[in-house]
């Protein structure tokens, strides 16, 4: 799938890039289909890797979705092309955010759940990368739009960032404190974050700022997990905890408290 992106307004000299979305895995629901995730690969992988894990996890209710990142060159690694939600030089509030990446990413993301049926619930997910484009996706659902002021389609019941970071951060609270519904929704929306202490591929600071800065814009139903030792990966505790939650957080069948 591909998506065209343009900037609006006259005398724009911005060419128009296309995103060639790479393949989409789907992990069909064993039980009863009550919850749909859209769940994002880390810089340089693909939606397979993620799939036969996902599909290991006693959650039987919830339907994944797996799709592969354009790729794309990557400044990090000066220039040289891999799959990437964005582009991205370094990880720091300092470092310019690729807008238009972000934007397509994110409306890749809605447009893979706005087909989902009316009564299912709706989440987005990720590592790394992945966790930094489903912050992003959470920031434009309460927003109500992208960066670049199209509508956001799709309304969301819960985000899972592992061992990533926030785009826009520097933005983000002055955005969010020009819009009570912003607020609104912010409050109300279940968003897990869990980090590595060990983490030597994106800092254990960077979790935890992101974790303070959307706390402080109004991200009130959020958690922050550490975990002693983790680098960059992810372990059966950690996707056990994230079990737990979302059956909570989405009030799946076998529900238990947290």
């Amino acid at each position: 799938m591909s998506y065209n992106t343009s900037n609006t307004g006259s005398g724009s000299r911005t060419p128009r890039r296309t995103f060639e979305f790479g393949r989409t895995h789907v992990v069909r629901p064993k039980g009863n289909h009550q919850a749909t995730i859209v769940w994002l690969h880390g810089l340089g992988d693909k939606g397979s890797s993620w799939s036969q894990l996902l599909e290991t996890l006693p959650l039987p209710n919830i339907k994944w979705i797996c799709p592969t990142a354009p790729s794309r060159p990557v400044a990090l690694f000066g220039g040289f092309p891999c799959t990437a939600w964005f582009d991205m030089g370094d990880i720091s509030e300092d470092a310019p955010d690729d807008m238009e990446g972000l934007d397509a990413s994110a409306a890749h993301v809605a447009n893979l759940l706005s087909t989902e049926p009316a009564d299912i619930k709706l989440g987005v997910g990720g590592f790394s990368m992945g966790a930094a484009t489903a912050l992003y996706s959470a920031t434009c659902c309460v927003l109500g739009q992208y960066g670049n002021g199209n509508p956001y389609p799709v309304n969301l019941s819960a985000i899972v960032g592992l061992s990533g970071w926030l785009p826009c951060s520097r933005t983000l609270r002055n955005r969010m404190e020009a819009s009570n519904e912003a607020a609104r929704r912010a409050a109300s929306l279940p968003t897990l974050l869990c980090h590595g202490l060990g983490d030597d591929v994106v800092a254990y600071g960077h979790g935890e700022k992101s974790a303070q800065v959307l706390s402080s814009a109004g991200f009130r139903n959020l958690m922050f997990r550490t975990y002693n030792g983790l680098g960059h990966y992810t372990i059966p505790e950690e996707t056990d905890e994230v079990c737990t939650w979302l059956t909570a957080s989405l009030g799946l069948e076998g529900s238990r408290s947290y």
